[in-house]
């Protein structure tokens, strides 16, 4: 492998982390704790942490509205984070971002997103900005299969090539734009040959595989950060839960979680080989998974322990002033 040991125990932690806080949080919203809705990244996890591994502090991603994961993966604080889904002033957006709306710009984290398809424009904006600074940086898009279908990602895909910009644009398909099946909703074969109309280098990877998201990452974000230009990803992969939190699932088939659970676990997938090869021990993982449990289980007693939002700051942060 490619990576050292202390950067695979890294992404296992990472990804580890990211797992926990969803589960987490799925126990606390249905507990009636977290306020308004969320949208949970449980087994999505090996995009965002084979993509992020690339990243330094000052290249800028923008996600969806199934955010948390890629926060996590950026290096946002995970109390900071838990906070700002329980509404508290520690939040990392005070409190007034909730889970559709967190960020963190000092981490390149552009924010989740509310609008589908509204990353990629903003991405192309952090791309030109980062080519103009001529530093070697990046931006990415994180994108679901329904955001896939939005004319502001074509548009945005066909700017990048047009500037030659240095911005990947990943699609997450986890086979559902909500409701609806991506095997008919996507007129082309895959996301990865309609990005070839505009022109763009483009690989389709299975997203259980961290390795296998690594790998194609590496390249792309390394073409970009050389002056080749955009690319698109192509990530195939699964969610643990609904939409949304409160989602009936009637569209999934009959224990169809409960099987990905068991057959596209991309942590067990990780595990497993780093095991299989020696390079990491099971007993390293699983001190891990003790340490993250604790991690998380603290984060959530300090956000129940802070203070909510003052009611005179509620509109602070919320106009531009130039």
């Amino acid at each position: 492998m490619s990576l050292s040991k202390a950067e695979l125990l890294d992404v296992y932690r990472v990804m580890k982390t990211i797992r926990e806080f969803e589960e987490r949080v799925h126990d606390e919203f249905a507990a009636g704790e977290i306020p308004g809705f969320v949208h949970l990244y449980a087994g999505e996890e090996a995009s965002a942490a084979g993509i992020c591994q690339h990243l330094t502090r000052d290249d800028f991603i923008a996600s969806t509205h199934r955010g948390h994961g890629h926060c996590i993966a950026k290096g946002v604080d995970v109390f900071g984070m838990m906070a700002e889904l329980f509404g508290r002033s520690s939040g990392v957006c005070r409190g007034k971002g909730g889970s559709m709306h967190i960020a963190d710009l000092d981490l390149g984290m552009m924010g989740a997103n509310g609008i589908v398809g509204g990353g990629p424009p903003l991405i192309c904006g952090a791309a030109l900005a980062c080519k103009r600074a001529g530093k070697g940086n990046v931006a990415i898009a994180f994108v679901g299969d329904g955001g896939s279908n939005q004319g502001t990602t074509f548009e945005s895909m066909n700017l990048a090539k047009i500037w030659n910009l240095p911005a990947i644009f990943v699609i997450e398909d986890n086979g559902y734009a909500e409701a609806t099946s991506s095997k008919w909703s996507i007129g082309a074969s895959s996301n990865a040959e309609r990005a070839r109309g505009f022109g763009l280098p483009a690989a389709r990877v299975d997203g259980h595989d961290f390795f296998a998201v690594h790998k194609a990452a590496g390249e792309a974000i390394s073409r970009a950060r050389s002056g080749g230009g955009p690319t698109l990803l192509d990530c195939k992969l699964d969610r643990y839960y609904g939409h949304f939190e409160g989602d009936a699932q009637t569209y999934r088939g009959t224990d169809e979680t409960k099987k990905l659970r068991i057959d596209k676990d991309c942590l067990k997938i990780f595990a497993e080989r780093a095991t299989a090869s020696e390079e990491l021990q099971q007993d390293e993982l699983d001190a891990i998974d003790a340490e993250v449990v604790a991690l998380i289980a603290e984060a959530i007693v300090q956000a129940k322990a802070a203070p909510k939002p003052m009611e005179d700051e509620l509109l602070s942060d919320v106009y531009v002033s130039y």
